[in-house]
């Protein structure tokens, strides 16, 4: 158990910069990862998905240990599933948010949300657990058939021209390089790189005042293009996860890294916004698939 002082935003955070620090210096990004290893974090006790910075955290602690099984629990959850956290293994953390009701100056309830740590550990860290199917995430789709269905139901106007990739808020409109001019890589395949450079734009698509409506100025000010792009990142990322598409770092992210690092390092809470608003947007996107 934690003691009183233990900051889980600004351990997260830590865990966060640690990790975008180790792979700078490649541009690769804790949350790049090979085709097919990389499935959303799930929870053995609930065989729920993680969300929101929790995700991000639990692939940060998994990229750095070399965990791939992507199941985690606390040391309860495990002993419930029959196993035992072998001795000396170091948790991760994740955090929840408690309700807690407390008076105001004139004795009025009032209820508020308090962030809770929670150690975990990974598959990889215990002894004795037998996974059934029924543990495992939902089988992951098809990578390009269903990135190419995914992408077209959202509705957003794609066009193809031009050597950038960018989301145009005056036109609302995103523009993609032609799809030829994709290549690929000794793990990744030009279509690959394709689809998550498109789920990038995606993200910020869902930005529209239309849709998410994400208003970044008052919270980060001079830092909200850098804040947007880290959320584009984590979107991109949540989504390559759920459509099992290999995440293809840009050649332009270079230019963000450093950006990023300060906004992480100056705000504790920077990282829980980014991916709170990456979760919205992904959500905006997949709620489009059943229309």
């Amino acid at each position: 158990m934690k003691g009183q002082n233990f900051d889980i935003h600004q351990a997260i955070t830590n865990t966060i910069i640690a990790a975008i620090e180790r792979g700078a210096g490649e541009f690769r990004l804790p949350w790049h990862r090979s085709a097919g290893s990389m499935v959303r974090p799930v929870n053995v006790g609930s065989n729920k998905p993680y969300r929101g910075v929790n995700v991000v955290a639990l692939w940060a602690s998994a990229d750095q240990n070399g965990y791939s099984s992507g199941l985690w629990g606390t040391y309860r959850q495990w002993a419930e599933a029959g196993a035992q956290v072998r001795k000396g293994e170091k948790a991760a953390h994740v955090v929840f948010y408690k309700e807690i009701s407390i008076a105001d100056d004139e004795d009025q309830p009032e209820t508020r949300l308090i962030a809770r740590a929670s150690p975990v550990f990974a598959a990889e860290q215990v002894e004795g657990y037998a996974p059934s199917r029924s543990d495992a995430a939902a089988p992951p789709m098809t990578p390009i058939e269903q990135a190419e269905a995914f992408a077209a139901k959202t509705g957003a106007t794609i066009e193809h021209g031009g050597e950038r990739a960018f989301y145009r808020p005056s036109a609302d409109l995103i523009v993609l390089p032609p799809r030829e001019a994709f290549i690929g890589t000794p793990t990744i395949s030009p279509a690959e790189a394709y689809y998550a450079t498109a789920f990038h734009e995606l993200i910020h698509w869902t930005g529209h005042e239309s849709r998410c409506n994400r208003q970044l100025g008052r919270r980060f000010g001079d830092a909200a293009y850098a804040a947007e792009e880290l959320i584009a990142e984590l979107g991109a990322a949540f989504l390559c996860a759920d459509v099992d598409v290999s995440a293809e770092p840009r050649v332009d992210h270079a230019q963000y890294l450093d950006h990023w690092l300060k906004l992480l390092k100056a705000d504790k809470r920077a990282i829980f916004t980014a991916a709170s608003k990456a979760s919205e947007a992904v959500a905006y996107l997949t709620a489009a698939q059943r229309a």
